[in-house]
């Protein structure tokens, strides 16, 4: 327990640390693992040591058994053939696996304090009735011993990837299910997110000599190993068929690792952070894992001043899943690619270190708070690293998110992860419009605001499970802006943005430029340019920010717009004849404004103002097929 008292004071097991009324559980995880590579099985034992720091009493608990749910009919099979448009990487393949090539998690034998525990197995789930009530701030041992086949891979986790890894083990132990201040969760696997407790891994597996493991945590034993964890070879008597690799990992909540007997394993040293130990097949395809080390010393270095220090002693990259998944301390990709694009997978899954890694979001709640928020670094660092390639560094998001506002298929960021209509539905919101949100924080509170948001956030919710209720609180404190509307708008809703220039109009003491608001409120700013040249800029404030982010000199602050109020008009001295162009939120790419044709408006050279006011009326070509551009209308 003395080890343990450092990690209860920093990381706020209890609502007693640092004065919060926060609490979170603790698990300490010790397994023992014999591989068996001939049949891809292997067996397991499993001591849990869990601390209820809850205020309530458990009288049963559950685990995960993520293995299970590749086998025809399973949840995740049925999801994958059934969703309108199917994950390529699943669709039908759990359907066609045989009894060979399934995955298999079953737990033989569960003891409490040494007493044997009812409990069923119901899918991807373990229910645990306990056999001695768990009372708040009470400590218990759990004792299982387990089996388990390896999945062909086909989403994540499995054997024989298609770049031909043996062993990509994601998600391949019984995982006790977290419980929070809103009770368990116990959401049967499905493909998407995922929850754990924070803790510690001790990990022991033993299998065929020949191969090389890589890990989440750091090799105990590297002496007696060697494959390429030291320079120095084991000595002869250490020498073995079968080796056994005990990593350590301190301060996580989940732990991967993958094993292939070809695989290369370099390490890149770090003087200012942590060293990278890649793991890959070496060959004409992953040539540009060489180059990989030299970019991820940058990302690392932007990322620790801007978003956070990396606290870990470093950080792995393995060949195997499907695609890209990060992990604590690692993550698992497919490395066959040319180098902006291995450099573009490894950045955000690096980024993931810190959104999901460090900063645990319940995944499948608040999956934009990892995604969204990991995509928004991620660009930006490689907007730093490939600057030709990246001139608007968030561009692409808006463009995603846009396109399903668009459509009748989008759904609030809200939404269960498991639970979206559709892929796309998921996607979009979880990266693109997460991105959105985040970024166009910006155009409300202001860049540095946003900043010292971020870094503020990393500091005093990493080793937690923030809400997005929390870094809402940070973003205000640090700007001293209300934010409750924007995120009840744009988290749980789908109402759009669409600012207008609904007017222009003549007056005895100069012009009226009347705006059009649309379903959500936002702040305005608008660009009136002269024809002399001059450019007079206004700033509009909803009312509902009750403050605004520090504007430049020359921008003038005008009243606050009431939300209830559909127009908002700007009382100018300037003759409309001296007006050449009104702009709103000129050069401010920072903001989801759905119609952007109706936000300029290009004055005509001579027009009777006497006669006519100037409207502008901008029909989107999406749906009516024409634009009009001005009308006129009557006095």
């Amino acid at each position: 327990m003395k080890r343990l008292l450092p990690i209860l004071i920093c990381f706020g097991f209890t609502s007693v640390v640092c004065g919060q009324s926060y609490w979170q559980q603790e698990a300490h995880y010790q397994m023992d693992i014999d591989f068996d590579s001939e049949n891809h099985q292997f067996d397991g034992a499993q001591e849990l040591t869990f601390t209820n720091h809850s205020p309530d009493t458990l009288n049963k608990v559950f685990y995960h058994l993520y293995f299970n749910a590749f086998q025809p009919g399973s949840m995740m099979d049925v999801r994958s053939r059934t969703i309108l448009d199917p994950d390529r990487r699943v669709g039908d393949r759990i359907a066609k696996l045989n009894e060979k090539e399934v995955g298999i998690q079953q737990v033989l034998s569960l003891q409490q304090n040494g007493t044997e525990l009812n409990f069923k197995h119901d899918g991807t789930i373990l229910d645990v009735d306990l056999a001695r009530p768990l009372l708040p701030g009470d400590t218990t041992v759990f004792s299982m011993v387990f089996k388990a086949q390896v999945p062909l891979q086909i989403r994540r986790s499995g054997r024989m990837n298609k770049e031909g890894i043996d062993y990509s083990m994601s998600q391949w132990y019984p995982k006790m299910c977290e419980y929070d201040k809103e009770g368990w969760h116990t959401n049967p696997y499905v493909g998407r997110e995922f929850y754990g407790i924070w803790g510690s891994f001790e990990v022991n597996i033993t299998m065929d000599a020949a191969y090389t493991i890589a890990a989440t945590g750091v090799l105990q034993n590297a002496q007696q190993i060697g494959h390429g964890y030291t320079t120095t070879p084991p000595p002869i008597d250490a020498v073995s068929e079968r080796l056994t690799w005990n990593f350590k990992a301190e301060n996580v909540h989940d732990f991967v690792w993958a094993a292939d007997p070809e695989y290369t394993h370099d390490i890149v040293t770090n003087e200012n952070g942590p060293d990278f130990h890649l793991f890959y097949l070496k060959g004409d395809k992953t040539k540009e894992w060489a180059n990989l080390g030299a970019y991820m010393v940058r990302t690392f270095a932007y990322a620790d001043e801007n978003f956070g220090k990396y606290p870990y002693p470093h950080y792995s990259i393995i060949q195997g899943g499907d695609g890209g998944m990060e992990y604590p301390m690692a993550t698992l990709i497919t490395g066959n690619r040319n180098l902006k694009s291995l450099v573009g997978v490894c950045v955000h899954e690096a980024m993931h270190s810190w959104y999901q890694g460090l900063l645990a979001t319940n995944e499948s709640l608040f999956s934009w708070m990892d995604e969204g928020f990991t995509s928004y670094a991620s660009n930006r660092i490689e907007q730093q690293l490939f600057p030709e390639d990246w001139k608007d560094a968030h561009n692409s998001s808006y463009k995603g998110y846009k396109r399903i506002a668009d459509s009748a298929y989008e759904e609030p960021l809200c939404t269960h992860a498991d639970h979206f209509n559709t892929n796309w539905a998921y996607g979009t919101a979880s990266y693109s419009k997460g991105v959105v949100i985040l970024d166009q924080l910006s155009h409300i509170v202001g860049q540095n605001a946003v900043d010292r948001s971020l870094l503020r956030y990393f500091k005093e919710w990493s080793y937690k499970h923030p809400t997005a209720s929390d870094f809402k609180r940070i973003v205000e404190k640090e700007s001293g802006i209300e934010l409750d509307w924007y995120f009840d708008y744009f988290v749980n809703t789908t109402k759009t943005i669409d600012y207008a220039i609904e007017e222009v109009a003549k007056t005895e003491n100069g012009t009226n430029v009347v705006l059009k608001k649309g379903e959500m409120p936002m702040p305005i700013e608008v660009e009136v340019k002269l024809k002399d040249g001059t450019k007079l800029n206004y700033y509009i404030p909803t009312v509902l920010m009750r403050g605004e982010k520090a504007l430049d000199t020359e921008v003038v602050q005008l009243r606050d717009w009431a939300w209830t109020n559909p127009y908002y008009v700007i009382s100018m001295e300037n003759e409309v004849q001296d007006i050449a162009a009104i702009t709103l939120h000129p050069n401010n790419k920072s903001i989801a404004d759905m119609e952007r044709l109706n936000d300029r408006l290009l004055m005509p050279e001579k027009w009777n103002w006497d006669k006519y006011n100037l409207m502008l009326n901008i029909v989107s070509k999406k749906k009516k097929g024409k634009i009009q551009k001005l009308k006129k209308i009557k006095k």
